[in-house]
């Protein structure tokens, strides 16, 4: 179901298709070649997985495929001293290891 802009928790639920496993993603979509905004706290990164999508609204979108613990070792905080925001960088997100990555979160099979 689609959520509103930067809604907290999950934004896809997948499963296999026997329903013994499960697959939350967070997705990040993104016009331009941009950081991805995670929040003011990574205790809001909930999911198994984080995609980022860029260039969402072209006809060539590319989408990064990071496992949590990926996104948790590469996030930036930034802010002000009274505001502490986290992201990712364009370069923590977009190499070759995370470009079209769906392998890493499986195909449905059980």
């Amino acid at each position: 179901m689609p959520t509103s802009r930067n809604a907290k928790g999950i934004d896809i639920l997948a499963y296999s298709q026997d329903g013994s496993k499960t697959v939350t993603v967070q997705v990040k979509a993104l016009s331009a070649r941009n950081a991805a905004f995670l929040g003011p706290s990574l205790n809001g990164l909930i999911s198994q997985f984080v995609v980022v999508c860029r260039k969402v609204r072209t006809s060539a979108p590319e989408s990064f495929v990071l496992a949590s613990p990926e996104v948790l070792e590469r996030a930036h905080r930034g802010g002000r001293p009274d505001k502490v925001l986290y992201w990712l960088e364009t370069k923590a997100y977009e190499g070759e290891e995370f470009l079209e990555r769906w392998d890493k979160i499986g195909s449905g099979f059980s």
